[in-house]
Parts: C-alpha cells; structure tokens; sequence
C-alpha cells in the first residue's frame, strides 16, 4: 500500500517551503513510475479459450461461473424474469451478469505495466473485475486461485453448444451465435468436442 511515511514528510517539507526537498524525498521514496499500457487484444475465441483453460473458475475467488451464452438463452426465453441490458447496466440486467459472467483480467494490470499475453489473462467474473480494477493482487490482499478442471465443471458450455445447435431460432441472436461459434472453435481447439 502507499507509503505514508515519504508523503508526510513530503508535505512537511512543502510546509517549510522546501519544494526541492519535497521532490527529492518523493523521488526516492515514492517514485511515479508512467508506463504506457499494453492494449487488450483478444477475440471472444480467445475469452473462450481462457474461460477453458480456467475450468470457469473465477481465479479470484475459486467460484464457478456460467458461459455467456448460457445467460442470454435464459434472457432469451425468460426477458422479465432475467433481464439481459447490452451495455451492462445494473439496474436494467439480471445480476447474474455480473456475478456469474466470465471475463478476463491481467494479473498484472495493464495499467500497471502488465503485459497482454495470455500468461497474464485470469477468468474472473464481472465484478470482481471491476473491483480489482488496476489494482494489485497483494494491494488487495487477493490471491489467485488454481485454474478449476474443465471436466469438472464447463460453465454450462456443452449444454448450451448442445442446445443452440438444436434451437436454430437462437442463432439469429447476434450474442447468442457470437459465444456458441467462440465456444465450438474453442473447444475444437482443445479437442474437447
């Protein structure tokens, strides 16, 4: 966390009218380091690929969350009773999209000097993505959890592969065809389909 020591006698210096010194003491203790963040670069294939890998378990907390997908069929069918808002706004969206919906995060956030690699790139869900925001894991006091197995636990993937490609009318959804393509290309990538 910030270092309350160097920013008070910082500020002290200041008081005294040591400007330099007050620099100097920031420099040493408490540098800024700019970076210029790294850009995100993954597709949805990509989301999927991690959201995979990752047993889709939030590395944050070790909870299960469910494929995109799987939430939108269920607004699909079920409109009022699981409202789905395209921008994600809260008061207008199920909180299931926010509590169970996958995404990703830099570990190292890009902010921070992290990298986009997938090295990097953890599922969490979307809130906890927005809290961890740029901040670090030991800033938080978080741990990462190990990846879940995706034989243990899908996020509903198979079934909703299963069921789209049965309901053809789902895939005229633009999101809904979007997560089934990202998420049959995934899993015949891993050979998982």
């Amino acid at each position: 966390m910030g270092d309350v020591t160097t920013v008070g006698e910082a500020f002290h210096a200041v008081i005294k009218g040591e400007i330099a010194r007050s620099r100097e003491i920031l420099r040493q203790g408490y540098p800024f380091a700019p970076c210029r963040p790294d850009k995100r670069r993954y597709t949805v294939e990509e989301k999927v690929q991690v959201f995979v890998r990752d047993g889709f378990i939030d590395r944050y907390t070790g909870d299960k969350l469910v494929n995109p997908g799987v939430l939108k069929v269920l607004s699909f069918y079920c409109p009022d009773e699981f409202p789905y808002h395209p921008h994600g706004k809260m008061a207008e969206s199920h909180l299931a999209y926010w509590e169970l919906f996958p995404t990703i995060d830099h570990v190292a956030p890009l902010a921070r000097g992290g990298k986009d690699v997938p090295e990097n790139r953890v599922t969490t869900s979307m809130l906890h993505n927005q809290v961890k925001n740029n901040w670090t894991l030991a800033q938080l006091n978080w741990e990462l959890h190990p990846p879940g197995k995706y034989g243990d636990w899908d996020g509903l993937t198979g079934a909703f592969i299963a069921f789209a490609a049965g309901n053809t009318e789902l895939l005229q959804d633009r999101y809904i065809s979007l997560w089934y393509k990202a998420s049959r290309k995934a899993l015949q990538e891993r050979a998982l389909l």
